[in-house]
């Protein structure tokens, strides 16, 4: 057991709050294409960073998750950040309301049991043909059933005690959970025909409840999200 392991961590970062008409033309395009809504998160820090840079996001912090309700064609975006989003160039008739900025600054302790909610892009490499000299990697592939998810998010439980980084390379994210009180639902996949290579993501949702056991280990998660697919509005991780 690591005996100087910090007994409190605190996170701090802005919260976009965006209310969108699914109607709008661009918000319905967000909606069918993962990277226009790639885009419209994106659109919200111009000039922090180089244009082009392809480290904008992780740099920025920018992680995001929606969700919609297509019978009140309502959508709900919300956009973490190390920095303040300014939300001026998407079009004002497509907001229901003006977004709402809110400054999180929290301190999470050792022991300390927080809700959660979180979309994730839970996947697994498979072998992607036979060996090749040099080649380790497999495809990933989305996980597709709930039993998978869970099994997948509890592998990044960290007992007290445990370190950040599990044998097999697996990172942890400081919290540990009782897998029977978990939430799964599985998502829609989100796509995308923009690039030669065509973007699909599968993901699910994982509600639930967080005991701390490494502050430290757990602002790092939240800061920069877990899994793949963070630029897809897949990895934040929203705590109450």
């Amino acid at each position: 057991m690591n005996s100087t392991r910090a007994s409190t961590a605190r996170f701090v970062a802005t919260h976009s709050v965006l209310s969108l008409n699914a109607r709008h033309p661009l918000v319905a395009k967000s909606l069918v294409d993962a990277q226009e809504m790639h885009r419209t998160v994106m659109s919200g820090f111009r000039g922090w960073v180089e244009d082009g840079d392809p480290q904008a996001r992780a740099q920025m912090g920018v992680l995001s998750t929606w969700s919609v309700d297509l019978r009140a064609a309502a959508l709900v975006l919300v956009v973490q950040s190390r920095v303040p989003g300014d939300w001026s160039r998407i079009p004002r008739d497509a907001f229901t309301t003006a977004p709402h900025l809110i400054t999180v600054d929290r301190t999470f302790k050792a022991g300390e049991v927080v809700g959660f909610r979180a979309v994730v892009n839970p996947t697994r490499s498979r072998p992607s043909g036979g060996p090749a000299p040099g080649k380790t990697r497999g495809i990933r592939t989305a996980h597709t059933t709930p039993e998978h998810v869970k099994r997948w998010f509890i592998r990044r439980l960290q007992a007290d005690g445990e370190a950040a980084n599990a044998e097999d390379g697996v990172a942890r994210i400081g919290a540990t959970a009782d897998p029977k009180a978990l939430g799964i639902r599985m998502l829609p996949t989100v796509s995308s025909a923009h690039r030669s290579k065509p973007v699909r993501i599968g993901r699910a949702e994982i509600r639930g409840s967080l005991t701390v056991t490494d502050p430290e280990t757990l602002v790092g998660v939240l800061s920069n999200g877990l899994g793949h697919a963070r630029a897809y509005s897949c990895g934040l991780i929203l705590t109450r």
